[in-house]
């Protein structure tokens, strides 16, 4: 009876698959593996993916400002300004106002 339960979960993790990968069970097994491996490449992958974006949005608003991205960074961390940048690339986008007084602040 184990070896039902075992196979029953196993196709239940594939369901939705295509061809034999959602009933066989040896292709079930490296169908699940591999995107299980996907799966934790793409929580990582997500991480960079995402301060990435927000590199790139803050550089648009620095240099908007008369800035460059870089020096922004360099500016905040000699000013003692604890933001990290997904708070400040939402700021900039959501609140431009707020983040010339930030950007005015650490420019002199």
């Amino acid at each position: 009876m184990m070896h039902a339960k075992r196979r029953r979960n196993l196709l239940a993790k594939t369901k939705g698959y295509k061809w034999g990968r959602k009933s066989k069970i040896t292709l079930a097994k490296t169908a699940v593996l591999k995107a299980g491996v996907n799966a934790y490449k793409g929580r990582k992958q997500r991480k960079r993916d995402f301060r990435s974006l927000w590199t790139m949005r803050l550089n648009a608003a620095a240099r908007e400002r008369g800035m460059t991205y870089s020096r922004l960074i360099d500016a905040l961390h000699k000013a003692h300004v604890e933001l990290d940048r997904k708070v400040l690339a939402n700021i900039a986008l959501d609140h431009p106002k707020v983040f010339d007084k930030i950007v005015a602040a650490v420019k002199k």
